[in-house]
């Protein structure tokens, strides 16, 4: 996944040599991820939800119009798995996105935070312990992820 990186005693913006930073991030959207936060964003307000509720209200009475059960089983399932379906691939694409953009915040964070320590280290001696501890976290994620 896009977004590691790992502090390193380089100086200011190591973190931007071994990972993407914030700033590396290109601005522009492909149309797909720009459809799928709009979904995301749709199907996240409460008027999705009054939507859903209201089409299983006007469902409900097409019983008496197909008048086998099987085959309104049929169509409601069929439909509720295709719309499942596709919201869960919009909405997966909108999640990994926003840990992408996280994980990019955290690293700059990790970055900037492991130079400070690096400047005040000549003062405070135990802040180069810290300082690895810090590499080590950031390091962390990059073993943990699959």
């Amino acid at each position: 996944m896009a977004g590691r990186g790992s502090v390193s005693g380089a100086g200011r913006g190591s973190a931007g040599r071994n990972g993407r930073m914030p700033s590396d991030v290109d601005a522009h959207v492909s149309l797909f991820d720009r459809f799928a936060g709009a979904a995301a964003g749709a199907v996240a307000g409460a008027w999705f939800f009054a939507f859903c509720v209201v089409l299983v209200i006007v469902w409900l009475p097409s019983y008496f119009v197909f008048q086998k059960v099987d085959t309104w089983q049929l169509i409601i399932n069929t439909l509720t798995t295709i719309v499942t379906f596709l919201l869960v691939a919009l909405l997966q694409n909108s999640q990994t996105r926003a840990d992408a953009a996280v994980q990019q915040k955290l690293n700059a964070i990790a970055d900037a935070l492991g130079d400070l320590m690096d400047e005040l280290a000549d003062d405070r001696p135990e802040l180069r312990r810290d300082r690895e501890e810090l590499r080590a976290a950031v390091g962390l994620e990059e073993r943990e992820s699959s």
